[in-house]
């Protein structure tokens, strides 16, 4: 399964992230080509502990959130189309400096080559280990870029 901590999958991650530009359009979801950079800036971010976040599991993910993790990384098909968004991962300002912005992800994705993070726990999914954040990392992004076509 294809992983963000593998440098020759961060490479083809940051060329597709390349290809966007303001005139790409979403495919699906309601984000436009700005807020889904952001979004994905603001994900990467927390995964990786910037700017000191509080990580705690919300009482649905105790209940069904290892069970939906490993449906979800049970293989290499993509995430599923239209799931929720985690409330602090929601950009409501629809446009910025969207160059400025990229150049910040792909730096972020630059910095998994050296990730340490042992305090992560996701909002949902709760304690994960080293290689589920590197797959869950890879379906993230790439969920988002074949939501703009890249």
């Amino acid at each position: 399964m294809k992983t963000i901590f593998d440098k020759e999958t961060r490479e083809k991650l940051i060329a597709r992230i390349s290809k966007l530009d303001k005139n790409s359009l979403a495919q699906f979801g309601k984000m436009n080509i700005y807020q889904m950079i952001k979004h994905c800036t603001l994900y990467d971010e927390w995964i990786l502990g910037k700017n000191k976040p509080q990580y705690q599991q919300a009482l649905i993910g105790r209940l069904f959130g290892k069970m939906a993790l490993k449906d979800i990384l049970k293989d290499e098909s993509p995430l599923k189309r239209n799931v929720p968004t985690l409330s602090f991962l929601k950009v409501i300002k629809t446009t910025d400096d969207l160059e400025a912005e990229k150049s910040k992800w792909i730096s972020l994705i630059e910095e998994y080559d050296y990730f340490s993070n042992p305090e992560f726990i996701h909002s949902f999914f709760g304690k994960m280990t080293k290689e589920q954040i590197g797959y869950m990392a890879y379906k993230h992004i790439d969920h988002h870029l074949r939501q703009f076509g890249a």
